[in-house]
């Protein structure tokens, strides 16, 4: 069974690309010139290190929304909006982004797009406006080397188990006692039965789990509930997790097949504002 990499010192992978693996089961610094990025000729190593590290993380870079696309379309097929807009607002501030509201779920352990029979590939998420009062950082946390992680007595349980995934599970986590209207207005979003273990293309193994894992199917509640906090504390340990403190200028990729994230809390009105794209999906679930 493939196990995680083994931590890499400081690299040449050409002549303008070094890495700094900056944990060590979980992400890893890219440092290159940006002329090198836009061209592509790195794109193929950058979706290797991708699935290999789960974070690539590009200090400073300070691409503009246009680089940033384009950045973009070297690693995939791009992937825009719902609305049809390129690039979307991440920010708590409802003058920003009308639905702003959504994205408090955001501060809970998630995988995007568990309603979806295909999840997006990955986010590539830049800084723009950070909070003057602190907060707003972004945590990871590696999936892949957390089943590896696993005794095999859970390895062999786990590959059975199914999870009924539903994105207004994570209205409960921040809104304990929702207005019927909102409720409904989640539901409608839909649910999604999902594999716990997701076995990938590559051979490698994945926990999938989060705010929208709901419940493990034909188990009793109080086991249920058991058996997915018990695994989210297991795949969130620090030796498993990359937190990101933020720069302006900071580009940072992630695999959103193998790991989960969140962000910390921040002040809505404090203006945090990052800009994301994202990468088509390239696999289901099963």
């Amino acid at each position: 069974m493939p196990q995680s990499p083994a931590p890499q010192s400081v690299s040449d992978a050409t002549d303008t690309l070094k890495t700094v693996d900056l944990t060590p089961r979980i992400a890893t610094a890219i440092h290159s010139d940006k002329t090198a990025l836009l061209s592509g000729v790195h794109a193929a190593e950058l979706r290797d290190l991708l699935e290999q590290r789960g974070v690539l993380v590009f200090p400073q870079i300070g691409f503009t929304d246009s680089e940033h696309i384009a950045f973009t379309k070297t690693l995939g097929t791009f992937a825009p909006e719902r609305s049809g807009e390129e690039v979307y607002n991440v920010t708590l501030d409802t003058a920003v982004n009308k639905q702003a509201d959504y994205l408090k779920g955001s501060l809970y352990w998630h995988i995007d797009g568990t309603m979806n029979e295909v999840p997006i590939r990955a986010s590539l998420l830049s800084s723009k406006v950070l909070p003057a009062d602190g907060g707003g950082d972004t945590e990871f946390c590696n999936t892949y080397a957390a089943y590896d992680d696993l005794s095999e007595e859970d390895k062999e349980r786990l590959e059975q188990l199914r999870v009924m995934h539903s994105a207004w599970n994570t209205l409960f986590y921040y809104d304990p006692e929702p207005d019927y209207r909102t409720l409904r207005r989640m539901m409608a979003i839909g649910d999604r039965e999902l594999p716990l273990v997701w076995t990938h293309q590559s051979g490698r193994k994945s926990l999938v789990l989060g705010c929208t894992a709901r419940h493990v199917i034909d188990t009793e509640f109080r086991e249920s509930v058991d058996l997915l906090v018990r695994l989210r504390d297991w795949a969130t340990q620090p030796q498993f997790v990359y937190r990101h403190s933020w720069s302006v200028g900071d580009l940072v990729i992630w695999d959103n097949t193998g790991t989960m994230h969140r962000a910390t809390p921040y002040n809505p009105d404090s203006g945090r504002l990052l800009h994301r794209t994202k990468l088509e999906g390239e696999e289901p679930f099963e």
